[in-house]
């Protein structure tokens, strides 16, 4: 079982620590680790949870996320290219890349999934560099936490209403 506190495996360039924009969410949650990456997982279902994701595209000919998928999506209005750099499954998952626009600006955005007596916790965790994320952060300084929360919460909703259909099986 993977300590909830686990750090973040983050390439050199994008540790917190050299990151302008660096933020974390969490959340408890009562349904498995299993439904929780069965979502993330599925680019056909992130638009159903993630805040401003439309038209994911997977460009290795695979359906769901696997080790260094590279994919593409349009994100808050950004064509945004990256890769999947991290990739232990129903545990860790983490994705890296830019939008097409700014190829100067960057994020890592990490998630740790840990079972938990009645369910899971999530941990969300994203580093941001360059112009681009920058002035964004300056005209809405909380903007990318708050965007987290709710894609926290959506993505909560969506894996209850998943086990409450069946659609995925619950841990006993």
């Amino acid at each position: 079982m993977n300590n909830m506190f686990e750090a973040i495996h983050w390439p050199a360039d994008m540790a917190p620590s050299r990151s302008p924009i660096h933020f974390t969410n969490e959340l408890e949650v009562a349904v498995s680790p299993e439904t929780i990456w069965s979502l993330l997982v599925d680019p056909k279902a992130w638009p159903r949870f993630y805040p401003g994701v439309k038209d994911v595209e997977l460009l290795d000919g695979h359906e769901l996320l696997k080790a260094d998928t590279r994919f593409e999506t349009n994100l808050a209005g950004q064509d945004v290219f990256a890769s999947v750099q991290e990739f232990d499954p129903i545990a860790r998952i983490a994705w890296g890349g830019g939008p097409k626009a700014s190829r100067e600006s960057r994020a890592y955005h990490a998630w740790i999934i840990t079972p938990t007596p009645r369910g899971c916790h999530l941990w969300t965790e994203e580093t941001m560099q360059g112009p681009l994320w920058i002035e964004m952060a300056k005209e809405a300084p909380d903007i990318f936490w708050r965007t987290h929360e709710k894609l926290l919460e959506d993505l909560a909703k969506g894996a209850l209403k998943l086990e409450a259909q069946g659609d995925v099986g619950s841990r006993e």
